[in-house]
């Protein structure tokens, strides 16, 4: 993971903005955000905390960077409802109904805000790659640093779980695979070159602190 770095993140397609390369980015502190159309959390928190991080430190040298991806829901997590999203503004599924409970949509499926900064689509191919117990393995490992610690009984029941999710996948996301994401909405935080710095999952408390640590360095 710590050899990982800003040019490792695969942009399939800019729906907005965005740069000709990723090292373009380079001598800025940079925040992936990731992810799915089809996720609640990431439009009720994470993309809304990115947007106010982009207000507070754009001008302090941090660009955020939001990166559309799928490992579920492939019907939803598609780049046409992403285009849609950017460009009118409108939701689907579950963020739709989620959003729409809250009394937080337009229209009643419609954002009242938009993404100030680049957005792109994760490279997303047909995964054909038979489910062995070997990479059943090379997963949880990969997933749970301390994976080889846990009783026996616990690795048997991570790894069932791990087959039964690689089996019923049939698409894999290259920067969220390549990046050991556990899920959306998760953020992949570089420094000034492009370093890896950390990546988180959920509403991580310490991001803003972690950024305002890295723009403070030269």
């Amino acid at each position: 993971m710590n050899n990982l770095y800003l040019t490792d993140v695969a942009v399939d397609t800019w729906v907005q903005d965005g740069p000709a390369r990723m090292e373009d980015l380079l001598g800025s502190v940079v925040l992936i955000e990731v992810f799915q159309v089809n996720c609640p959390g990431c439009f009720l928190y994470a993309l809304p905390n990115a947007i106010q991080l982009h207000e507070k430190y754009s001008d302090h040298g941090l660009v955020i960077v939001a990166l559309a991806t799928a490992f579920e829901d492939y019907d939803k997590n598609t780049l046409e409802n992403l285009r849609q999203l950017v460009g009118t503004g409108e939701v689907i599924g579950e963020t739709l109904k989620a959003l729409n409970q809250r009394g937080l949509l337009v229209d009643h499926s419609k954002l009242p805000w938009r993404l100030p900064f680049a957005v792109g689509m994760d490279r997303i191919e047909p995964d054909n790659e038979p489910v062995t117990e070997e990479r059943v393995l090379a997963y949880a490992r990969q997933l749970l640093e301390q994976f080889d610690q846990l009783r026996e009984d616990q690795q048997q029941a991570i790894k069932n779980q791990i087959q039964t999710f690689l089996e019923q996948k049939h698409m894999k996301a290259e920067t969220f695979e390549r990046f050991s994401l556990q899920g959306t909405p998760s953020a992949i935080l570089f420094d000034r070159k492009g370093t890896l710095q950390d990546v988180s999952f959920g509403q991580v408390a310490h991001k803003q602190s972690a950024i305002e640590q890295l723009l403070a360095q030269n």
